[in-house]
């Protein structure tokens, strides 16, 4: 697609506009465009919301996006979907359980190439005595055959997709654009109609995740497809509603600060109160997301590396 510039100025006074409506039809492949279906595994939770989406791409000769978990009902239904057809690649855009584990069975199955930008790793280093809370989420046994550089082409017969790293959600997301004038990206965690992407150090990190929307706005695109929950219709203004929001989450956790909050599990409390307290978890690795970046610019301090359990204080002059 071509690229449109877009500035400071251009951002969303507003958040995002989610979406809930989705219908998952369970072990169906449910044509979503042109070329290409949607697979929906079978593993709601409060992260997942409906499922994972696999997407099928392509006619005759295919390429599969995000097998999904090791789940044996969506294996078989991927396999009534892909009968009669020729499976050349399997496009993976990042690796935790519910996109990565059915990559190596459906590989076995197929033959096909295993794409994506790399094994799993962290957005950073440990810090002595951390350990990664979503390191049993993680697929570390993940190797692709053929690692992708931002802007690499995987082509197949009639159809074509475009890598775009996103690191934020993962330090190894990606995202695939579809050739066509359709204008599609297939944009996994990295952006969703229903929710906001969990980003959780030390798998994701928040300027990473800021810089990606940044990439992405660069773009024209015209619909995305997550992976959890229905398209994306109006990328561009999403996106530009996502990064308000969380700037506005940002200015939050700036002003808990200043009012005298110093543990994260308080900060929480005020900001997420609306939030499913199942997620205030998932809350608290955000916020550590932001307090390491405002810790980076210099805007907050705190003893040590940034931590779960570290107090945090306006920077001097602040």
């Amino acid at each position: 697609m071509t690229a449109v510039a877009i500035s400071k100025q251009d951002d969303s006074r507003e958040p995002p506009h989610f979406n809930l409506e989705f219908k998952p039809a369970y072990g169906e492949a449910v044509p979503v465009a042109a070329r290409v279906e949607r697979v929906t595994v079978n593993n709601p939770s409060p992260f997942t919301f409906h499922g994972t989406n696999s997407y099928i791409v392509g006619d005759r000769s295919v390429a599969v996006i995000d097998p999904g978990p090791e789940d044996e009902a969506h294996f078989q239904a991927l396999m009534t979907a892909l009968a009669g057809r020729e499976v050349t690649h399997i496009a993976v855009s990042h690796t935790h359980r519910d996109h990565s584990p059915l990559a190596r069975r459906l590989k076995a199955e197929t033959g096909a190439i295993v794409v994506a930008e790399g094994p799993h790793r962290a957005s950073r280093p440990l810090h002595a005595g951390e350990s990664n809370p979503f390191a049993e989420s993680s697929d570390v046994d993940f190797v692709p055959d053929v690692a992708l550089a931002h802007g690499d082409r995987v082509e197949g017969d009639g159809w074509a997709l475009t890598a775009l790293l996103t690191p934020g959600h993962t330090a190894n997301h990606a995202a695939f654009a579809l050739d066509g004038p359709e204008g599609i990206v297939f944009s996994a965690d990295h952006v969703m109609a229903w929710a906001t992407s969990i980003v959780a150090p030390p798998d994701g990190a928040m300027a990473d995740y800021m810089a990606s929307l940044d990439r992405l706005l660069e773009r024209d695109d015209r619909l995305y497809f997550p992976g959890h929950g229905g398209p994306v219709t109006e990328p561009a203004a999403f996106l530009r509603g996502l990064r308000t929001h969380r700037r506005m989450r940002e200015r939050a956790v700036r002003e808990r600060i200043r009012a005298g909050d110093r543990l994260i599990a308080d900060m929480v409390k005020v900001i997420y109160r609306e939030t499913d307290p199942r997620l205030h978890g998932a809350a608290a690795l955000s916020v550590l997301a932001h307090l390491e970046d405002l810790v980076a610019r210099g805007e907050v301090v705190t003893e040590g590396p940034p931590s779960l359990t570290g107090l945090y204080f306006p920077a001097p002059g602040l």
